[in-house]
């Protein structure tokens, strides 16, 4: 057959044409004497281009011909071209799979069981493995003899005989029979020991829920018991002997490769513990060890090999403790954060390919359907399988998952599951990677029926597929729960009241006869608003479980909802903004103090929708807005009531920047730099603080003498508020400084501030529904005994004559923060050479700051509080950093420019930079400082009123907790590394500030 030069030959078109890819190598593969009788034959080319890779099939098919002996060959192809079911059977497995090609090239014989067509081959179970396994005697002749199997499955798969369920059964139950097999040479080789011990195997996970891949770890679980006369001790070294040994039977590499590992990690303790226990022993460490993953586990526990009675004994004794685990405290939490784990420590370069751990990925669809079953398996023993695709019918049936999502989940998976078989197959190695290549992606294509453009048709089904599951995975938890109080269509299931609340309780939800009514109001009806809270409350429940307070989130929706619900724009923004309805449901359930804020205005819900809605507004911003309002208000009160409204819409906007960065979402992680979160926090709060006295200053001013007042007058910040520091429940420490205007008397002038202040502070505190901002002026000279006012010249005589050393540490906070901007750098230019005292402080200062910080310590901590836990005064809080930092900017601030500031972390961090304090212990200072700040925001937060230390209450506490990074559970944890971070900072403090050289 030699082609004309420079002309394709007909056989190189018809082989192009039957979806060959190399026609080239095909037609010299043909040309070979073996094929003589066959090359030509149209039933050949027909059944080579119905194969996933023609060219991998027609390859396989040459070198099992030439393996076979010669008398043998034409007997093969004989048989290929009229047996239209080995022809389909044969190709069709030499076209999906390179490894079982290698298999047959190797045995060439094993064709011949792909020749039987009857009905037992076509739905084998484990009798029929069994006999297909029973002449293997060995390790390598139980991997022929699995091979000679796995032919006889892979090919019923390929040709669609049978489906991927029965597919994911029969692999299952070949394993069942391979491990029995591999058990009784295990037994053969070590009669002594088989003489000691009843031993049984556990199948667990995708063999144990008889789902099996092709190349899969098969997870088990040893139990023994000693037989009559046995001690115990020696039955169960005995029994772990054999274990050990037929567990290398199927997992070693031989000559004949490997079948697959048995892993028996999932048994108590894991690899720490030991091989095998006694049914006593295991029940010994569920009743009382055990997590929750391993609970989950079990769903899956089934006997397949050794002792029957022993295995049955095991299973009934551990499945009551499977349906007993949603009653454990925190367990939903538990089981979608170890989901979470999985995800996370995926390799950033595998995720967009992982087929099985990745987002939208198999693991989302097991664990949504085993998260279910686990909650209602307890009370409907219906839902008690072990296959991931019958529960999830089981769940629909009996309305626990809504039958139209169970639909599509349901097809979504077993065209992943299909997927991951069919790369599997192809070299029969453990993977769940999408390959990259164009050849392998082509073929795994064609091997799922995909012909025209196999490429783009497998990515645009994945990808439909895996946006399908990623959609509904956690959907299906939450969406029946609005069904339970919806009017339902004829026909239709529903979650009963009852299984409502389990679920709701499972959620953490404390009150769920008041959730659900709360379900009923926002959801019933036909109107269109109703219709989208139908579809936002699925995802918004999720969110609100993913709190330490998820009552509190769905009534703080309840009443947005109510106030906004008939505005055109509010749930139009929760639709079709991705971030705002999430933004929404963290900040709802993530304490009292943002909530509240929301509630007195809810249209400020607009802010969580808007891309730079989260950014802080700079002073200027803020003042401008401040000024303004008050230029158009008609009097004082009216004006101050607009600034203090703006003050509440700031704070709302700062509380909910901190909450989503503390918390961060599904599209962004939480803030990693906590010191720069609460650096943020600090400078919004002061900004809006000082642009509200700076409001309130301009109308208590035009109130009574227009536009000027007869003194110029200044507003100094002190304390958190000068070191742009103030926490949300700080108030606002200042002092207050004026020079009277040319022509006008001391008298006059002094009226005039003092009147000034006096309506400032009126007006800051009247009530109203915005929270008022307290004004503190007790650090002014002579304290509460002294005038709340005072001219430059008197500030300037009482610090030259009476100035005492905790007044000059004092007004290290000192910066101006309102009213005229002259006589504030005047101000802070007069008390510079106070804080920063050319030479540094004598040895009487130092001594005076050590001793008023003594006792400040004993005096001031409130009787019967923790000092350990104390975020203020306690061992390691703010107190003990910050009087370590001043008195490092007063002993060296005259000689170092970078201590010259207000700001806590800013003066450590120059300091450090001078070689004034090593920086490992200007970061253990840092440290401590940062989290005893985040304490006091998170009490704050959590609480609505501020405090000191951590909240006695659980739930309150469990949500500081959740501010502060930790998953659910773990507040001890939280306490333990307060105590140990505070620790090594009260060290440093003891010798930085205590010691003897500053």
């Amino acid at each position: 057959m030699t082609a004309v030069p420079g002309r394709r030959s007909s056989t190189f078109t018809r082989l192009l044409r039957h979806g060959f890819t190399d026609p080239s190598a095909a037609e010299r593969l043909l040309e070979l004497d073996d094929l003589a009788s066959v090359r030509s034959d149209p039933v050949l080319f027909e059944a080579l281009g119905a194969t996933a890779d023609p060219d991998l099939a027609l390859r396989g098919l040459v070198r099992l011909v030439e393996a076979e002996e010669e008398g043998e060959r034409q007997v093969l192809l004989d048989t290929l071209i009229t047996a239209k079911p080995l022809r389909d059977r044969l190709l069709g497995v030499l076209g999906a799979s390179e490894a079982l090609g290698d298999h047959l090239a190797r045995h060439p014989r094993d064709w011949q069981v792909l020749v039987t067509y009857e009905a037992v081959d076509l739905h084998p179970g484990v009798p029929e493995f069994e006999r297909g396994l029973a002449d293997a005697v060995d390790a390598d002749s139980l991997r022929v003899a699995y091979r000679r199997c796995l032919l006889t499955l892979a090919a019923r798969d390929v040709c669609g005989t049978t489906g991927i369920a029965q597919t994911a059964a029969e692999l299952a139950d070949l394993a069942t029979a391979t491990l029995r097999a591999a058990l009784a040479i295990a037994r053969t080789a070590a009669p002594e020991d088989a003489a000691q011990c009843r031993l049984a195997v556990i199948a667990m996970g995708k063999c144990g829920g008889q789902e099996l891949n092709y190349v899969s770890d098969v997870d088990v679980i040893f139990v023994a018991e000693a037989r009559d006369g046995v001690e115990e001790h020696k039955a169960l070294q005995a029994a772990t002997r054999v274990a050990a040994h037929m567990m290398r039977l199927c997992s070693e590499t031989t000559a004949e490769g490997t079948i697959w590992e048995v892993d028996a990690n999932l048994r108590p303790e894991g690899r720490n513990g030991p091989l095998v226990r006694t049914l006593s022993s295991h029940l010994a460490y569920y009743q009382r060890w055990a997590k929750t993953w391993e609970f989950q586990a079990l769903l899956k526990a089934r006997a397949v090999a050794g002792d029957p009675e022993l295995g049955a004994d095991y299973v009934d004794a551990v499945s009551p403790l499977v349906w007993q685990a949603a009653d454990r405290e925190n367990f939903v939490p538990d089981v979608q954060q170890m989901r979470r784990r999985v995800v996370d420590n995926i390799p950033a370069d595998r995720i967009d390919r992982e087929l099985k751990l990745g987002p939208g990925g198999l693991r989302d669809v097991e664990f949504a359907v085993q998260l279910l079953q686990l909650v209602h398996g307890r009370s409907d023993a219906s839902l008690r399988s072990g296959t991931t695709l019958e529960a999830l019918r089981a769940l629909a049936d009996g309305g626990y998952v809504g039958r139209a999502d169970a639909a599509q989940l349901d097809e979504a998976y077993r065209f992943l599951r299909s997927m991951e078989h069919r790369i599997q197959l192809y070299k029969l190695r453990r993977t769940h990677l999408v390959p990259e290549g164009e050849a392998d992606l082509r073929r795994l294509g064609r091997s799922l029926g995909m012909r025209t453009d196999p490429v783009a048709e497998l990515n645009k089904a994945w990808r439909r597929h895996a946006s399908v599951v990623r959609r509904l995975h956690e959907k299906i938890f939450y969406r029946p729960l609005l069904d339970a109080v919806a009017q339902l269509a004829p026909g239709e299931s529903r979650l009963s009241a009852k299984a409502a609340a389990i679920r709701l309780e499972a959620l953490g939800y404390a009150d769920p006869a008041a959730a659900l009514r709360h379900l009923e109001a926002l959801s019933s009806g036909v109107s269109r608003k109703a219709a989208i809270q139908r579809t936002l409350l699925p995802v918004l429940l999720g969110w609100f479980a993913d709190s330490a307070d998820p009552d509190a989130g769905l009534l703080g929706f309840r009443k947005v909802s109510d106030a906004l619900g008939k505005t055109p724009w509010y749930l139009r923004l929760l639709r079709d903004e991705g971030a705002a309805a999430e933004n929404l449901a963290r900040v709802l359930s993530a304490g009292r103090l943002a909530p509240d804020l929301l509630m007195r205005a809810p249209e400020a819900v607009a802010i969580l929708g808007d891309p730079e809605g989260l950014t802080p507004r700079t002073r200027e911003h803020l003042e401008q807005e401040v000024l303004a309002a008050v230029g158009r208000a008609d009097g004082a009160e009216s004006a101050v009531a607009v600034v203090r409204g703006v003050r509440r819409r700031e704070l709302f906007r700062t509380t909910a920047a901190d909450i989503i960065g503390s918390y961060g979402t599904e599209d962004s992680p939480a803030e990693q730099d906590l010191g720069a979160l609460v650096d943020r926090v600090g400078s919004a709060v002061t900004d809006l603080n000082a642009a509200t006295i700076a409001g309130a200053l301009r109308a208590a001013v035009r109130e009574r003498w227009g536009d000027t007042l007869p003194t110029r007058f200044a507003v100094i910040g002190m304390g958190r508020f000068g070191g742009h520091e103030l926490s949300y429940g700080s108030d606002a420490d200042v002092l207050f400084v004026h020079r009277p205007r040319e022509g006008v008397s001391d008298e006059e002038a002094g009226k005039a501030a003092n009147a000034v202040v006096g309506e400032m502070r009126r007006l800051l505190q009247l009530p109203t529904a915005d929270p008022p901002l307290l004004i503190d002026a007790d650090l002014r000279p002579e304290g509460r005994t002294g005038p709340m006012v005072r001219t430059l010249k008197s500030y300037e005589a009482y610090y030259r004559r009476w100035s005492l050393v905790w007044e000059s540490q004092a007004l290290l906070r000192a910066e101006h923060m309102a009213g005229d901007a002259e006589l504030g750098a005047e101000f802070i230019e007069l008390v510079n050479p106070l804080r920063y005292p050319a030479e540094g402080l004598g040895e009487d200062a130092v001594r005076e700051i050590r001793r008023l910080k003594a006792r400040m310590e004993s005096e001031r901590m409130p009787r019967g509080a923790d000092p350990t836990l104390h975020a203020k005064l306690g061992r390691g809080g703010l107190s003990d950093v910050e009087w370590t930092v001043q008195l490092l900017q007063m002993q060296h601030g005259w000689a170092e420019p970078g201590l010259r500031t207000t700001r806590t972390r800013e003066a450590l961090a120059a300091a450090c930079a001078a070689g004034l304090i090593p920086a490992e212990d200007a970061e253990m200072l840092d440290e401590a400082w940062v989290l005893a700040t985040r304490v006091r925001n998170a009490v704050m937060l959590v609480r609505g009123r501020p405090g000191d230390t951590f909240p006695s209450d659980p739930r309150e506490l469990a949500a500081v907790g959740r501010y502060l990074g930790y998953e659910p559970g773990h507040v001890g944890d939280m306490l333990d590394d307060y105590r140990r971070i505070t620790r090594r900072a009260r060290a440093v403090v003891e010798e930085r500030f205590y010691g003897a050289v500053v």
